[in-house]
């Protein structure tokens, strides 16, 4: 079995798996998604959910976060961590899209990453998920799930991106994501996979290995650290 019909079975028992492919982040609009995205780095998708009504019932659309002061975005999103590196973030990147962009959310890499604040997972996120563009959102899940797998082998978020472009078919490649991030949660757990009731444990190089009681390794470890916004 080659690395693309091995990708294409994980890819099946993923859908299989968790059929509803949907970002846990919640949100009303792309502005909604783009702040909650760039509020996500290093913070709890869980958390996110509970600061952002606060956050948009004071500051609803990229007008109203421009002009924003930048100590009452951090006082709305202290619990979020590095919340004043986010506020700056936020206020700068809704003054570019109301200077630049009419106050509308680009629908392309290139654009969304010259925003402050904005990476390529973010932008990844916006392009799949509001945009229907085919994406692949580099997070910790991600680059951790298919180092273990054996799809991958780097933790560089960029090279995992482009990796994975390659072997994913594009339909799939946002909702595969999202999955990758479900079953992180769930069953392959950072520093802790559960590998005797993984679904995809017959395909994981991790899981087919010696070292694979269940119980995390260094290198779970070293691979759950990594992220990017």
């Amino acid at each position: 079995m080659n690395l693309f019909e091995k990708t294409e079975k994980i890819t099946a028992l993923l859908r299989a798996e968790y059929p509803a492919a949907l970002c846990s982040l919640q949100y009303e609009d792309p502005f909604q998604l783009l702040v909650a995205t760039r509020l996500s780095a290093q913070c709890t998708d869980a958390r996110v959910n509970l600061v952002c009504p606060g956050l948009f019932a004071r500051f609803p659309t990229p007008r109203a976060m421009a002009t924003a002061d930048v100590e009452d975005v951090e006082a709305l999103i202290r619990t979020c961590g590095f919340f004043r590196v986010k506020a700056r973030d936020l206020v700068a990147m809704s003054g570019q899209l109301c200077a630049l962009h009419n106050e509308k959310v680009p629908g392309d890499i290139e654009t969304l990453t010259a925003l402050p604040g904005v990476g390529r997972k973010t932008a990844n996120l916006i392009c799949g998920d509001v945009f229907g563009l085919p994406a692949v959102v580099a997070d910790t899940h991600l680059i951790r799930i298919t180092n273990l797998l054996g799809l991958v082998a780097t933790k560089n978020p960029q090279k995992v991106e482009t990796q994975l472009r390659g072997l994913l078919a594009p339909a799939e490649s946002n909702d595969f994501c999202h999955r990758c991030v479900l079953h992180g949660r769930a069953v392959c757990i950072a520093r802790r996979p559960q590998c005797g009731r993984c679904v995809l444990a017959p395909l994981c190089d991790h899981a087919c290995s010696d070292s694979s009681p269940g119980i995390g390794t260094p290198t779970d470890a070293a691979l759950g650290s990594s992220n990017m916004s």
